[in-house]
């Protein structure tokens, strides 16, 4: 209970300035200078200990720690976050690239935990679990029924690396019993990468994590070898991730001793990033895609490139996130990531949104675009002069909140079918291509990602999905349609290439899902017309 309200005080030292601080007892690992203790502090102590004397019953000092602590980040910016001891591990997996487990992705289909993909190299390749293989039950503990959920999986298959998980699996109608050892599985950030023909090369980014530079060199060092002279560079929803790495990405388009970017904060000096000698693409045409979602690390990357004209960004305007978090580690396990200063492109613009006005109106941002017409026109966007910056080439570009692209990409606003919405309401996507995976893994015209394009026309996917929906309820002539004749042929064609496109992804990994939705990808269409009037 003392270390609790101890707990509690401190972090208040620390959160009220608004800066890092070392505080007497080595609470942090990060050493800073000892600041005195605030009235506002003193004044939360004195009615802690009150509380912890006087309450009318026993009251939970750490339940009452963990709402203060909270309620004090809320009042910060939206950025800044306490993460509890429990949630570390799984809070930071995905930016450290790896988590520890057996090796598989898996859906719910039916009540069922399918296989959906198994890792090379990992734990339940090594000892034979294969795409399709039913969970019956994970350690004696029934898997079906209403086991059958994520979380129920997630909890018995994720472990220490070295422990036992003993599994029993339906392959067909036989039931099979398998020891795996968990090890550390590799979360991967470029999960595509192709050439689109002779010349234009195609890599996508999922996170900034500390395998992501490594994972671009490695698929831009293949896409070289096919002849790769240009590249697209898709950032769409990729959220972010380790500052460092967002350096070193760029750093892969921009010459020796270019800015990448440069941090500030109140009790941080400037600190420039700059680029070395030691990049893979300096030179060739690029493009870079981001989206609404793109955030933090992809908007240094893409302001960036932007500001030196190595480059085309192609989308939406970004998300608008210019802070930056410093980790500290507290003596319970605990974590804190906290604002410690803000980052500006090399032209000098803060990227930042505005977030003064509290943490509902930040939140509902991308429904304010949404309702003023920002997703679907550039010219509902209007910045102030002030925010006014010149790129390397004299361009001009702003700041105030995400980077605006270079050519814009309005929302795709064709209306679906309330077929198709009903079948996405009842998870009918998700549960169809599994199904349809597992029981046409033995077909040769799926022996491979090829084979199966050049058969896919013959394959029955798009009447086998009308039957699926018809067992689940989902009849498509009872659903009357508004639409126009050739809309509904529109759609008819956009939901056989989805639905293609969805087993592909289940049958040969992921990945081969936007090879096949790419030719109805209006980002990428353009990317790939104003590469090929550069060449």
């Amino acid at each position: 209970m003392k270390r609790s309200l101890t707990l509690l005080f401190i972090l208040f030292v620390i959160a009220a300035p608004l800066q890092a601080q070392k505080v007497r007892g080595g609470l942090f690992k990060k050493k800073t200078p000892v600041v005195d203790t605030l009235p506002g502090s003193q004044r939360l102590m004195e009615v802690l200990t009150l509380v912890q004397n006087s309450y009318v019953v026993n009251p939970n000092t750490d339940a009452l720690s963990e709402t203060a602590i909270r309620a004090m980040f809320r009042s910060l910016d939206p950025h800044s976050i306490y993460i509890p001891a429990k949630d570390v591990v799984r809070t930071n997996e995905a930016l450290q690239g790896n988590f520890e487990g057996v090796g598989i992705s898996f859906s719910v289909v039916d009540d069922t935990i399918r296989v959906a993909e198994v890792i090379a190299g990992g734990p339940s390749e090594k000892v034979g679990l294969m795409p399709g293989d039913k969970f019956l039950r994970i350690d004696h503990i029934p898997a079906t029924g209403d086991s059958a959920i994520n979380s129920f999986a997630f909890r018995h298959l994720r472990g220490k690396k070295g422990t036992i998980v003993e599994v029993d699996m339906l392959r067909g109608t036989d039931t099979l019993t398998f020891f795996i050892e968990r090890d550390k599985i590799p979360i991967h950030s470029v999960e595509v990468f192709f050439m689109e023909d002779d010349s234009i090369g195609y890599i996508a980014l999922q996170r900034f994590a500390r395998t992501s530079v490594d994972e671009f060199r490695k698929a831009i060092k293949q896409l070289q070898h096919q002849g790769m002279k240009s590249l697209i560079l898709d950032l769409r929803g990729n959220s972010g991730g380790y500052l460092d790495i967002a350096c070193g990405l760029a750093n892969e388009f921009l010459t020796n001793g270019k800015l990448i970017v440069y941090q500030e904060g109140r009790a941080r000096p400037r600190q420039n990033f700059l680029a070395n000698r030691w990049g893979s693409f300096h030179k060739g045409g690029l493009v870079v895609l981001i989206d609404e979602q793109s955030a933090s690390a992809s908007e240094i990357v893409s302001g960036a490139v932007q500001d030196w004209d190595r480059g085309t960004i192609i989308g939406r305007r970004s998300y608008g996130k210019g802070l930056v978090q410093t980790m500290f580690t507290l003596a319970d396990g605990g974590q804190i990531r906290l604002t410690t200063a803000r980052y500006f492109t090399p032209s000098g613009r803060c990227i930042q949104r505005p977030y003064t006005k509290g943490s509902d109106e930040y939140d509902n941002d991308m429904r304010r675009r949404y309702q003023h017409g920002e997703l679907f026109s550039a010219d509902s966007i209007h910045f102030p002069d002030s925010l006014r910056y010149q790129t390397a080439g004299g361009r001009t570009v702003y700041g105030g909140g995400g980077i605006m692209p270079d050519i814009f990409i309005p929302m795709d606003t064709t209306p679906s079918t309330r077929f198709y919405q009903t079948c996405r309401r009842k998870g009918l996507f998700n549960q169809f291509p599994q199904i349809w995976a597992d029981k046409h893994r033995s077909d040769p015209r799926v022996a491979d990602f090829d084979t199966f394009l050049a058969h896919s026309d013959s394959l029955g996917l798009f009447d086998d999905f009308l039957v699926f929906a018809a067992d689940k309820g989902v009849v498509r002539d009872s659903i009357q349609e508004t639409c126009s004749d050739s809309l509904l042929a529109f759609n008819d064609n956009f939901l056989l290439l989805q639905i293609k496109a969805l087993v592909a992804d289940r049958l040969f990994g992921r990945g081969n899902y936007y090879r096949i939705m790419k030719s109805q990808d209006e980002f990428y269409k353009t990317a790939v017309a104003t590469l090929r009037k550069q060449e």
